[in-house]
């Protein structure tokens, strides 16, 4: 099912799905500002999963941090005030995505239609916490990455048939002796990819409950594949996603899973920012996308020669000598720096809208990609 097959009520057309949001009456969602001390509950994951275990080398990302475990972050009532915002008409009509890599997001929204979403994670409670998980000081990625929306739907008929094909496909695995090997999922709700920015938070939206499956596929540094147990609703999970490959699995015996992404990057500016558009640019509004990416990095080179200024003019008052070769150093430092957003910041006519290519994922997973697609033709 893809976007053109979900709707949100209007007047004169009925829902294809019913949101649990809408079985709370409007006026049993509570109203008023984001308070982390009313909304924020939580609880520290069972575990924190690092690069090594991951078989990636551990010089790889900012952080010595893969992935957690599921935890708690917010409660219900900022759960529901959350899905009001998400799924109001004006994020439903004006920022809603799609792509071969995923059939249904919602995308740059949250600094004007959704405040207190925006708030949420704009809080230095919440960033305090993100941050303390990740192993590395964080701030978010940029306002059109606060937020992003994965949505996957179903009648209550489709959650039946999946849920039996499920069943009889795991009765016909234990007869034929081989129960208990991992189900696959041919059909994911977002499939293979690394992610454009080093860290994300995925939230969960929606009642998990009675939900089989749902869980976050990642691909190891030996090519085994792991998985991640999805989080309940109000929990997250915390991936360094833009140098670890994974999917978002299908999701059986619910009518919907909605989640919340929202990314991350260093604080820091010395840290490296190895930010990539390929898997956002043709789901975005491009101006709105380069105007963000361009102001953050160059506020990054700002701090950046500021202080190389500062040791400059300091070394100079101490009668020092310049020292050529670090600040060579520094300036290719910049050189490639500015390369980098150069390349990143692709013409807006040979943008494809909707189409992304293989070249965010490793070799390996390129030529398994393309055989893929090529079974499908």
């Amino acid at each position: 099912m893809d976007c053109s097959d979900i709707s949100i009520p209007v007047a004169a057309m009925a829902p294809h799905w019913k949101p649990v949001i809408d079985s709370i009456p409007t006026n049993k969602v509570a109203s008023g500002d984001f308070d982390p001390s009313q909304h924020i509950q939580y609880e520290p994951p069972a575990r924190v999963h690092t690069m090594k275990d991951l078989r990636l080398p551990e010089n790889t990302g900012i952080s010595p941090v893969a992935v957690s475990e599921p935890f708690r972050l917010f409660n219900t009532e900022a759960v529901h005030r959350m899905r009001a915002e998400v799924l109001s008409q004006d994020v439903w009509d004006k920022c809603q995505y799609s792509s071969n890599l995923a059939q249904c997001q919602l995308r740059g929204f949250a600094a004007q239609y959704a405040p207190f979403v925006y708030d949420s994670w704009k809080s230095p409670v919440t960033l305090g916490i993100i941050s303390k998980i990740a192993g590395v000081e964080l701030v978010t990625e940029m306002d059109f990455e606060i937020a992003h929306i994965n949505i996957s739907v179903k009648s209550e008929q489709q959650k039946k048939e999946e849920v039996a094909a499920f069943v009889e496909k795991q009765a016909f695995d234990e007869d034929e002796g081989i129960g208990g090997c991992p189900w696959e999922d041919d059909k994911p709700i977002v499939d293979w990819h690394t992610d454009s920015y080093p860290f994300v938070c995925v939230t969960m939206l929606s009642d998990c409950e009675s939900m089989i499956g749902g869980e976050t596929a990642l691909r190891t540094g030996s090519g085994e594949i792991v998985k991640v147990r999805g989080p309940q609703m109000g929990c997250a999970v915390i991936l360094q996603g833009r140098y670890i490959e994974h999917q978002a699995l299908r999701a059986l015996g619910t009518t919907e899973r909605i989640t919340m992404v929202t990314s991350f990057r260093p604080r820091c500016p010395n840290l490296p920012d190895d930010t990539v558009l390929t898997t956002v640019r043709p789901i975005s509004n491009l101006s709105e996308l380069y105007s963000q990416y361009s102001e953050y990095r160059l506020d990054i080179l700002e701090e950046r020669v500021r202080t190389q200024l500062r040791v400059l003019r300091e070394n100079k008052r101490g009668g020092k000598k310049v020292n050529v070769k670090a600040l060579k150093d520094f300036i290719r430092e910049q050189e490639v720096f500015l390369a980098h957003m150069n390349k990143e910041m692709v013409e807006e006519e040979l943008v494809t809208m909707g189409s992304i290519d293989d070249s965010h994922l490793h070799q390996a997973s390129q030529v398994d990609a393309k055989a893929k697609r090529k079974r499908a033709e």
